[in-house]
């Protein structure tokens, strides 16, 4: 009967240990992105102060005055969460948490959420003064690439 118990912990724990893995492995699985602009905006490079003061909705215009306009996918988008960490230091709920506080408080807005890569596309390049992130393989040209330093 021990010996029973201990097999079938030492189950339960290898199937737990596996699930977390695989789930670690989902959210980290993204193609490689970059961080996108309407081919109107000048800017080349960024740092990444500017950048998290940009998608954290306190940085409003481009170096010349311009506007900038925020684009950003789900919540739950497997590229957004990779953004949020990788680019911004941020969870996706701390970065809600803080759009909310602005639309809440009335002193600012959240940024526009697209429901998908192609319309994130379309929008970056439709849209003067726009910013977004996508993964390489969606690109086509129509977007310049902003690269953070």
């Amino acid at each position: 009967m021990t010996i029973k118990i201990k097999i079938g912990h030492l189950i339960s724990s290898i199937c737990l240990l596996l699930g977390l893995l695989f789930m670690a492995g989902k959210t980290c699985a993204v193609e490689p992105y970059e961080i996108i602009t309407n081919s109107g905006v000048h800017e080349k490079t960024l740092s990444k102060n500017a950048l998290r003061a940009i998608f954290g909705m306190r940085l409003h215009t481009w170096p010349d005055g311009s506007p900038i306009h925020v684009f950003v996918l789900p919540d739950e988008a497997p590229l957004h969460i990779a953004f949020s960490k990788e680019k911004l230091n941020v969870f996706p709920y701390q970065l809600r948490a803080a759009w909310d506080r602005l639309v809440f408080s009335g002193t600012g807005q959240a940024p526009e959420t697209v429901a998908s890569p192609e319309e994130m596309l379309a929008k970056v390049g439709s849209t003067p003064g726009a910013i977004g992130y996508l993964t390489r393989s969606r690109m086509d040209g129509s977007v310049n690439v902003l690269h953070v330093k």
